[in-house]
């Protein structure tokens, strides 16, 4: 079951989120204006050429899995990175915070704004089409939020988690995390996530709420020239 993790975007694409994809057997994207993220389930030739056929010319995306991705000829490498996958230990406590909203559509716009500030990962206006996200607001600013991204069957990545610079060091992040991982057990789902394999402060926090290292990841953003 935890080889769903090895190529987390492809499980999800290919099972809970099927319906927000495009392409076939061999590949699978979102659909334009959701997230930026491509997947395969293998590095055959078959599957290497369904990968190259979903991309726009001039267009970016990203996949992520265990092996190091192999790039398919007719596509050039923007960026590669190191990233880790983290997985919750133990059941993740459930617990109340009445500064914790939920966020709607009507805050969007800030979330993608403060997403932009923070950089925790792509991101777009979108987002809460395809989990549920939290937030805590201070004089009515979005100061810190966190949710859901990818979803296999049994597991949900906690994603997104990010904080205004203004309101940094008071605990939100590590709160935001604590939340949406309890309301991702509630749901019955093991939490997950990834980072930069270089985002030391962030795999340390983790580590602290419960989360242990899974295994390396591999990062790739590729594009049609």
């Amino acid at each position: 079951m935890f080889e769903l993790l090895d190529r987390p975007m492809w499980s999800c694409l290919a099972t809970r989120h099927l319906g927000f994809s495009v392409g076939l057997e061999h590949a699978r994207r979102y659909r334009a204006g959701l997230f930026p993220f491509v997947a395969a389930p293998g590095e055959d030739e078959e599957s290497l050429a369904a990968m190259a056929d979903l991309f726009e010319r001039g267009e970016q995306l990203v996949t992520m899995q265990k092996l190091e991705p192999v790039v398919p000829a007719n596509l050039e490498v923007v960026t590669r990175a190191p990233a880790v996958q983290m997985l919750a230990a133990a059941p993740m406590p459930v617990f109340e915070d009445e500064r914790i909203i939920p966020l709607t559509e009507a805050d969007s716009g800030e979330m993608m704004a403060l997403a932009t500030l923070t950089r925790p990962g792509p991101f777009t206006l979108r987002a809460l089409e395809l989990g549920r996200f939290w937030g805590v607001k201070v004089d009515g600013r979005l100061a810190a939020m966190a949710g859901e991204r990818l979803v296999q069957p049994g597991f949900a990545e906690l994603s997104g988690v990010c904080t205004h610079p203004d309101f940094q060091g008071k605990g939100l992040g590590r709160l935001m995390s604590r939340y949406v991982s309890g309301q991702i057990a509630a749901s019955g789902d093991t939490p997950y996530l990834h980072c930069y394999a270089t985002n030391s402060n962030a795999i340390a926090l983790y580590r602290s709420i419960g989360f242990e290292l899974r295994s390396e990841m591999h990062v790739a953003m590729m594009a049609k020239p």
